[in-house]
């Protein structure tokens, strides 16, 4: 799956990469346009990475992750994202792409989830490649690409993580008094320049979920959705949602649900 960038894509990203240290010579429209220019996107570099990780045999069971079953059989990738969340026997609970990816590390390779969990999001503030649970979670996603999101809704379990997303999404909690719908439940809402998504309506909803895993240029690399639940909490100074809890895959799970029918355009690339 290998990709070069061409010299058009480069020279945009240049722009798009200076652009934040010059808004004054480039207009918010401008930089925007850079930014949905898919030629000069580096997550698909972070995904020829990640699908050498996952072919790859490591970890004390000297295993690769090709057997891993995302939902639809093992090592079938074609669209088990767009199908994401959902519920697995293996471990009796909904997963998404993140939460999966872990449980496949520790039974198939063998790697201890403390040790993994001790490293899971690149800091942009010291100028860190991706993880290799994100550059993972951006091959696996890249595989549902032009398909329309379609997770389940048959097992109990997928129902109830469903509605406990939506009833979290609305719970005020921390210093703050802050819920997911402060920010965005409401149309026209927004954060300086930032405009913020409204969970209920169809279209922003889409425009969102089809585009993550996402390269954040403002991060200098990829980032997933359970970096997304991790940031929103951060921002309304709350203590750390843990990485796949059940509160992180049913937010995402109620926010899939609201994005059904909207087509992946992945990977995304944002500010």
């Amino acid at each position: 799956m290998k990709r070069n960038l061409t010299v058009k894509g480069m020279t945009a990203l240049a722009l798009a990469l200076a652009a934040p240290l010059a808004m004054g010579e480039v207009s918010v429209e401008e930089y925007r346009a850079m930014l949905a220019d898919k030629d000069a996107n580096p997550g698909f570099l972070v995904i020829d990475q990640g699908e050498a990780l996952y072919k790859t045999k490591r970890g004390p069971k000297n295993a690769s992750l090709e057997k891993c079953d995302f939902g639809l059989g093992p090592g079938k990738l074609k669209g088990a994202y767009a199908q994401l969340p959902r519920y697995f026997k293996d471990t009796k609970r909904v997963q998404d792409v993140e939460s999966r990816l872990l449980s496949c590390m520790v039974t198939l390779q063998g790697f201890d989830e403390a040790e993994i969990k001790k490293k899971l999001y690149a800091d942009q503030r010291y100028n860190e490649s991706n993880t290799e649970l994100e550059m993972l979670a951006a091959y696996v996603g890249y595989q549902s690409n032009g398909m329309k999101i379609n997770p389940p809704l048959k097992h109990p379990a997928e129902k109830e993580a469903q509605k406990v997303g939506e009833a979290y999404f609305w719970n005020r909690h921390g210093p703050m008094d802050f819920s997911c719908a402060t920010c965005h439940a409401e149309d026209g809402k927004r954060v300086r320049l930032q405009g913020l998504v409204n969970v209920y309506n169809k279209k922003d909803i889409q425009a969102t979920m089809t585009t993550w895993p996402t390269y954040r240029v403002s991060h200098g690399v990829v980032r997933n959705m359970q970096h997304r639940m991790w940031d929103c909490h951060w921002q309304m100074r709350t203590p750390d949602i843990d990485y796949g809890s059940p509160a992180t895959v049913a937010l995402i799970s109620f926010l899939t649900h609201q994005a059904k029918g909207g087509t992946y355009d992945l990977p995304g690339m944002k500010r």
